[in-house]
């Protein structure tokens, strides 16, 4: 921005002592010298930044929604972070990343999980909890089960175990939306061998003392129980192998 003409009041004082100094010496005379500035130590160097170490634990990526971000709750809060305390009670060494955004449909989740996986190459788990909000927009349960198809074979292409989470549909669009929306996130389970959970919000939906006053995101203790739900699903995917057993 274009400033006036006007002298800056900080320069003032350096102006006044250079008109000084002129006139001095034209008029001459002797003028005492000043004394020479002290010197000043130089300023420590600031401490070098500690890194946190890297954590190299295989991941478990929660890829969904609202439900999944932790809506109107802290981010601890919400149940990614109590299924890593889970997984940390159990004496798993996992990590869960939550790559939940509020407001997510599956077709947005279907472009945007290729680059949440590109940025987490540990990850050897996906639950995909997707299609809440297409079921409130009234997408077509069909278009949102390939969506759930074409995730699905995006991270079965990358080596990932997955774990399908279906959601209910708001109840204005009538019954038998509701039932051809939950119908399709079993289909999809079935055609894709894929594990299932067949209701993320089962024991939180439609309890006032575990959802939000929205009714329809759960608290602090519905997430709580939305990772029980989760845990009881995906825990057999988490043991190891049997050992092969060895030749005599």
């Amino acid at each position: 921005m274009m400033a006036g003409c006007r002298r800056s009041p900080a320069l003032l004082p350096l102006a006044a002592a250079a008109a000084f100094a002129f006139a001095f010496a034209c008029g001459g005379g002797d003028r005492p010298r000043d004394p020479a500035p002290a010197r000043e130590s130089p300023a420590p160097a600031p401490p070098s930044p500690v890194e946190a170490p890297a954590d190299d634990r295989p991941a478990i990526v929660a890829f969904g929604d609202s439900l999944t971000a932790g809506y109107g709750m802290e981010i601890d809060e919400a149940w990614p972070a109590r299924l890593q305390e889970r997984l940390d009670r159990e004496g798993l060494a996992l990590r869960v990343v939550n790559a939940g955004v509020s407001g997510e449909t599956s077709s947005g989740g279907l472009r945007r999980l290729p680059w949440v996986l590109d940025r987490e190459p540990a990850a050897q788990v996906l639950v995909l909890a997707l299609g809440g909000n297409d079921g409130l927009r009234g997408v077509p349960a069909s278009v949102m089960a390939d969506n759930l198809r074409a995730m699905i074979r995006e991270a079965e292409g990358r080596g990932l175990s997955i774990l399908l989470a279906g959601v209910p549909t708001a109840p204005e669009l009538g019954p038998d939306y509701a039932e051809e929306f939950r119908a399709a996130f079993r289909e999809v389970a079935d055609e894709t061998r894929t594990p299932f959970l067949e209701n993320l919000l089962d024991g939180v939906a439609g309890d006032p003392a575990l959802n939000q006053r929205d009714r329809i995101h759960p608290n602090a203790e519905g997430a709580r129980r939305l990772a029980d739900n989760v845990f009881a699903v995906i825990a057999p995917l988490l043991e190891p192998a049997p050992a092969e057993p060895s030749d005599p």
